[in-house]
């Protein structure tokens, strides 16, 4: 399957920015299943400093910044991305979940090594002790990895409400799990909290997700957002992603952006700036579907 994503970003002030400095993970990832065919980055307007570089997780990451200031900013990113079908272990197959604790306890591989960085704290995600017992219930001894990951995130998509006004994107894991509501982000890092505190490497995922209209709908152009799900590790198999909002393993209609310890370190947008008083802040974006040989459109601007 191939997207189109167009990914606008709009900031404006009450007074001028004179100095601003920023950093964007808006350009997908190249995967054995996924990969960036096209990536425009335009930024108006044009920023003094502008570099493109690899971040430490192996993300594409922009730095730009403004010494001259601006009134407005406007960030638009469009990627035409090819996403291959992938193919998933079968649950019960997996390793036992206390083995793959083993694993990055004591990593004898490089993947192991690698995916232990992610069983420990972060600031978005550290282990929820106030979980234990509820993610317990899913984890019994022995019980293969992806089995027990499965049931878990079936438990939070059925046990947890999306609403989007309930929380920020600073509002604690453990305040979304006292009130069982919460934004993908959210149940992002809840699952991944929960996965850490039996010691489980989890990794957050930041990215698109296909939506399809209903039945005899139009497709609107402009309003899909940004999507955040997890990856974990499963040992031997390796890196198995599920969504908990809506109770999936990822597929062809999950596009991969970039990923990270949490939610921190691989925001779409983020940056400081001097000056401009309060801020206003819009976000656009289209996730379209096109023919297996489509082509990114030439921009029509964005207004």
């Amino acid at each position: 399957m191939r997207y189109c994503i167009r990914h606008v970003t709009r900031y404006s002030g009450g007074k001028p920015v004179s100095v601003g400095h920023n950093q964007a993970w808006l350009r997908p990832r190249d995967l054995p299943w996924q990969m960036c065919l096209e990536h425009q980055l335009d930024i108006d307007p044009p920023p003094s400093l502008w570099v493109d570089r690899v971040d430490y997780f192996g993300n594409w990451m922009t730095t730009f910044t403004f010494d001259a200031g601006y009134d407005a900013l406007t960030v638009t990113a469009r990627n035409l991305v090819e996403v291959q079908p992938r193919e998933w272990p079968s649950a019960e197959s997996t390793s036992p979940w206390e083995e793959v604790c083993r694993l990055v306890r004591q990593p004898t591989t490089d993947a192991a090594l690698d995916a232990a960085q992610f069983a420990y704290d972060s600031p978005r995600a550290g282990a929820l002790p106030a979980a234990e017992d509820y993610v317990r219930a899913s984890f019994p001894p022995g019980r293969p990895i992806l089995a027990a990951v499965l049931e878990l995130t079936g438990r939070l998509f059925t046990d947890f409400k999306y609403h989007p006004q309930s929380t920020t994107v600073s509002t604690p894991i453990d305040e979304v799990f006292s009130n069982r509501a919460g934004v993908c982000q959210d149940f992002a890092h809840l699952e991944i909290a929960m996965l850490r505190t039996l010691g489980l490497p989890a990794r957050y995922v930041s990215g698109y997700l296909r939506t399809i209209p209903p039945p005899g709908q139009p497709r609107l152009v402009g309003v899909d957002a940004s999507h955040a799900w997890l990856s974990v590790y499963c040992g031997e198999v390796g890196w198995v992603d599920v969504d908990p909002t809506n109770n999936l393993v990822a597929g062809e209609d999950h596009i991969i952006v970039a990923w990270g310890r949490d939610y921190d370190d691989v925001p779409p947008l983020k940056g400081v700036f001097i000056g401009g008083e309060a801020h206003t802040l819009t976000v656009e974006v289209d996730v379209e579907p096109l023919e297996p040989n489509g082509q990114l459109p030439v921009p029509a601007g964005d207004g």
